[in-house]
């Protein structure tokens, strides 16, 4: 997917969502690893034009989000999608604020 940059540089509005969090499994473990998620979104028609992560099973949890970006996901659809709990993937459907 785009980044926030490249988004703007193509002409999209965007809106943005980012967390960053302490990933579930490790809040019984002295582990003080955080993860960032990032939805970029665009601002017009909703379409999910990039989702970037940086923590633990990245790999595993983009897998998926490209291929829902690839068959055109919204905001939307992510947001009515029920996260599978406790997972990190799960934030990616609770993101709910902009924060740009």
């Amino acid at each position: 997917g785009l980044t926030e940059e490249e988004a703007l540089s193509a002409g999209h509005k965007v809106k943005i969502f980012e967390s960053r969090f302490r990933p579930m499994k490790l809040t019984l473990t002295d582990d003080q690893e955080k993860t960032l998620m990032k939805l970029v979104v665009d601002a017009h028609d909703d379409r999910v034009l990039g989702c970037h992560m940086v923590g633990a099973e990245a790999g595993e949890i983009l897998q998926g989000i490209a291929v829902a970006m690839k068959a055109g996901a919204t905001k939307q659809a992510f947001d009515e999608t029920i996260g599978i709990h406790p997972t990190a993937a799960e934030e990616c459907v609770t993101l709910r604020t902009p924060t740009r």
